[in-house]
C-alpha cells in the first residue's frame, strides 16, 4: 500500500472533504456525531477525522432520512445491522469449526435396531 491509499476504516478525511464527499454541512455531520449515529477519529487537536466507512455510513443516513425514516430511527437500525452483521460473522466462525469437527470425526452410519412388536390389548366388554 503506497502512502497515497489507506485503508477504508482509516480516519483520515477532516470534517470540510467528509462534508463534501457525504454531501451533507459540516453540522450535520457534528450533529450525527453528538448523537452517536457516526464516530469519526479524532486528530490530537481534537478535530475530526473521517473514514471512508464513516462516509458511506453518512450516505446511508442521508439515503434513510430521504425515506422519512427519523434519526432515533435510523441509530437502531444502524444498532440491528451492526449485530445482524456481528452474528454472520460469528455463524461463518462456528460452521468453519462445525465443518472441521465433522472432517475430522465423521458421524458413523446409524445402527439400525431391531424392530420391537407392539402389542395391543383390546379390553372385551
Amino acid at each position: 500500500m503506497s502512502n497515497d491509499e489507506h485503508s477504508d476504516d482509516e480516519a483520515v478525511y477532516v470534517i470540510s472533504i467528509a462534508s463534501q464527499l457525504s454531501g451533507m454541512h459540516p453540522q450535520t455531520l457534528r450533529q450525527y456525531d453528538r448523537m452517536g449515529l457516526v464516530s469519526p477519529g479524532r486528530a490530537s487537536g481534537r478535530g475530526r477525522r473521517y473514514s471512508l466507512l464513516d462516509i458511506a455510513s453518512l450516505r446511508n443516513i442521508q439515503r434513510l432520512v430521504g425515506e422519512g425514516i427519523n434519526l432515533a430511527g435510523i441509530k437502531r437500525i444502524m444498532e440491528l445491522e451492526s449485530a445482524v452483521a456481528s452474528m454472520a460473522i460469528e455463524v461463518a466462525k462456528l460452521r468453519t469449526e462445525v465443518d472441521a469437527l465433522i472432517e475430522a470425526n465423521p458421524p458413523k452410519s446409524l445402527v439400525r435396531k431391531s424392530k420391537q412388536s407392539i402389542v395391543v390389548y383390546k379390553e372385551e366388554g
